[in-house]
């Protein structure tokens, strides 16, 4: 590992921390604010040599809402991507989702999601730099929203220069969406997370974290913050 390598990752780590303060001042200081829990399981598995399959259940419970802390159930989604590796650091995607909300919340819908997704990945060195470009649509009962997402991300071992067993990871990243729907306005998020992960064996990594979205900060800026729990299965 080089000094530079080691510094940047000691700050990134130090960052995750210092994060932690801030979200818990936020959560003290906003009127406007969400809170959800989402624990997820995702399991993945190679079909061809550049051809993956990715099946994801997660759950999305409120523990902070109208001011209030609560733990009140919001949505249950299933999701599948299909992945098509056309170089070492390209891929290509299609994913559909679906989301159970009505069961929850009496007054929204039901949701259909189709996703197309491109991916580049850059490793100069230890460090892992992502590139993803989306397209969705979000089709309701009442409406369908189209909407356009770019992630920048970063991932990186904590010790040694690749991830081995037992060692653990940290992944951060940004997002930017825009939502269009006929008869509404543009929709701009923003959308920041930090993430800890260990890899407990070769098929086997657990992951938890934050992360804070600004939900149409054009207009009204609802604050939301995500405290989330996954486990990822490579078979």
């Amino acid at each position: 590992m080089t000094f530079g390598n080691f510094h940047f990752r000691l700050g990134t780590a130090a960052c995750f921390c210092v994060a932690l303060f801030w979200f818990h001042a936020t959560l003290s200081a906003q009127s406007n604010f969400t809170g959800f829990i989402e624990p997820d399981v995702s399991v993945n598995y190679k079909v061809a040599r550049n051809y993956d399959h990715n099946f994801k259940l997660s759950t999305r419970t409120f523990f902070y809402d109208d001011d209030a802390y609560a733990l009140r159930s919001r949505q249950i989604d299933v999701a599948h991507f299909s992945k098509l590796k056309l170089t070492d650091d390209q891929s290509l995607a299609l994913g559909i989702q679906y989301r159970f909300r009505k069961a929850f919340e009496s007054d929204r819908e039901n949701e259909l999601r189709i996703t197309q997704q491109y991916n580049l990945t850059f490793k100069p060195n230890v460090v892992r730099f992502g590139q993803r470009f989306r397209s969705e649509q979000r089709i309701q009962t009442s409406r369908t929203v189209h909407r356009f997402r770019y992630r920048f991300a970063v991932d990186f071992p904590l010790q040694g220069e690749q991830l081995d067993v037992g060692e653990t990871y940290l992944v951060t990243a940004t997002e930017a969406l825009l939502s269009v729907t006929r008869n509404a306005g543009p929709q701009y998020d923003q959308r920041f997370h930090l993430d800890l992960g260990i890899l407990i064996d070769s098929g086997i990594r657990i992951q938890t974290g934050i992360a804070y979205r600004l939900e149409d900060y054009t207009n009204e800026t609802e604050n939301i913050m995500f405290i989330n729990a996954s486990l990822i299965l490579r078979l």
